[in-house]
């Protein structure tokens, strides 16, 4: 696959060491990175499911990043990086033991797992391919969210880590099995997670299948650029390339409607504090509890790296910048999350605590024939990669 070059806002994305480690693995680098400790890759035991299945974490190294990751969920559970004195602390929510993922709410709070086969939802658990319908588990209200009650968020994914002089990397595999949820098809899955020593973070998502089946894979990390346990993101500058979003009903499935965000609290296009319009009586926030939408990104290519998001907290000076291939990213400002929950800091998490960029194709486009396809069919491979860079 040719390297994937492309500048736009003052970001250049270029192909490094990575793509040869992962095949397709990206970079996003600023003007003033500076490369700085060289990538390293360990593993530990980290308890065993209820069954005996035993759980690793991985640890990832490099630039100013350390990233563990758990066989569990493929769940990022958590990212230290530095604030601008050279403060280090955990941005990303999460449990520091096993325990509490496993204790999770059904369908959970998701932090930072892997998503499949279809991340976000799906309007009434249906959808028709090829002229056969297929019932999926309703998990969320009268819908499907995120895969089903036991979707990929909740399986021990295969493991192999890939150390190497530039990167260092983590590949998960898992076989999704004919009906898996309800799914059509034998889904084999591999997911990349790549750090280099420019502090970025590359996921590269694929899969096959043996029979027509939608696929829609993400990352749900939640990010708290203050630091886990702070406190709310609601001071923190979100901007998301984006004319356009997709609105929803009141149980959160999009109308099929392309709005425009001008002159809406929906508008990210500059920089705006995340809490700056949450509080507005605007339909779609009181739908949501606050920013649970999928927005359209403005792309200028159909399957290249391209920035899609920045993320900025002012008091900390750290910033996340997100690219990804995918159509669309769903902002999620952690509505849900209720005081029942303790993190990786001992403190607990209640609502606006963290938010979720969550790159994808659209909500429920199964069955939005207008939407960007979702189906995959036999000798096709789905190919999605998203890179989460961070500077201070």
């Amino acid at each position: 696959m040719p390297s994937p070059t492309f500048t736009r806002r003052s970001v250049v994305l270029a192909a490094t060491a990575a793509g040869a480690l992962a095949g397709t693995a990206a970079t996003v680098q600023s003007a003033a990175a500076a490369p700085s400790r060289r990538p390293t890759v360990s593993t530990e035991a980290w308890g065993n499911l209820p069954d005996g299945t035993p759980v690793e974490r991985y640890t990832l190294t490099g630039g100013d990043v350390t990233v563990r990751i758990l066989t569990y969920g493929g769940i990022v559970q958590s990212l230290e990086f530095p604030d601008r004195e050279g403060r280090t602390a955990n941005v990303v929510l999460g449990f520091d033991d096993l325990e509490g993922y496993l204790a999770g709410n059904n369908p959970g709070p998701y932090f930072g797992a892997l998503i499949g086969r279809y991340g976000n939802r799906i309007a009434g658990g249906r959808f028709t391919l090829d002229g056969a319908e297929h019932q999926l588990p309703l998990n969320d209200g009268p819908n499907s969210l995120h895969g089903g009650d036991d979707s990929f968020d909740k399986r021990v994914w295969d493991a192999e880590a890939l150390p190497g002089h530039h990167t260092a990397g983590l590949r998960l595999t898992l076989v999704s099995p004919d009906g898996d949820q309800g799914y059509p098809g034998t889904l084999t899955t591999e997911v990349t997670y790549t750090l280099d020593r420019f502090s970025q973070l590359t996921i590269d998502y694929r899969a096959t299948t043996d029979a027509p089946t939608v696929v829609n894979l993400t990352n749900h990390s939640y990010w708290n650029l203050a630091g886990e346990g702070t406190g709310t993101i609601y001071d923190h500058e979100l901007t998301i390339h984006a004319d356009a979003y997709t609105p929803v009903d009141a149980t959160l499935i999009p109308t099929g409607e392309i709005a425009p965000v001008a002159g809406t609290p929906m508008d990210f296009r500059d920089p705006t504090a995340v809490g700056a319009r949450i509080r507005e009586p605007f339909q779609q926030i009181l739908f949501g509890r606050g920013y649970d939408h999928n927005w359209v990104l403005d792309r200028e290519s159909t399957d290249e790296l391209e920035e899609a998001a920045v993320l900025h907290d002012p008091a900390s000076g750290r910033t996340l910048t997100v690219s990804t291939t995918e159509p669309g990213l769903q902002f999620y400002s952690g509505n849900f999350l209720d005081g029942t929950l303790v993190g990786t800091s001992g403190k607990v998490y209640r609502q606006g605590d963290g938010l979720a960029l969550e790159t994808q194709h659209f909500p429920d486009s199964p069955n939005q024939p207008g939407f960007p396809s979702t189906v995959l069919r036999p000798g096709e491979e789905y190919r999605s990669t998203t890179v989460f860079a961070l500077t201070r």
